[in-house]
């Protein structure tokens, strides 16, 4: 699986992003799918996850109630909208896919992931 994330900038605190990740290669629709982040510094962590068809989510304590994951199977691609950003959101996002059915937090449970894209919250 080849994914592609993308979306991210710039932005003041308050403010909203939505993110995008392309997938190709693998049948999108077979993988779990899910964000991670990682700051400078510091390790990378969980941000949200979504089952196959998108009927399951699982989100991180810090970003419950302020972002939301959603995909598109006929469209290959995954999004995570994110409002409310706070600077603390600050990281390189990176989008991720690994192929049971379980929503999986840790990053070693992921095969397949994208190269990242760049979110900044200025206060």
């Amino acid at each position: 699986v080849q994914l592609q994330a993308s979306g991210g900038g710039l932005v003041q605190a308050g403010d909203s992003l939505r993110l995008s990740c392309a997938a190709s290669g693998r049948t999108f629709s077979s993988n779990v799918m899910g964000w991670f982040r990682q700051a400078p510094g510091k390790e990378r962590e969980f941000v949200a996850a979504i089952s196959r068809s998108g009927g399951s989510t699982s989100y991180a304590d810090s970003v419950k109630g302020r972002f939301t994951i959603s995909r598109d199977n006929t469209k290959n691609t995954m999004y995570l909208q994110m409002n409310s950003l706070k600077p603390e959101d600050t990281a390189v996002y990176h989008c991720a896919a690994r192929g049971g059915v379980e929503l999986r937090r840790f990053s070693y449970e992921y095969n397949w992931w994208g190269q990242g894209t760049q979110v900044t919250v200025s206060s």
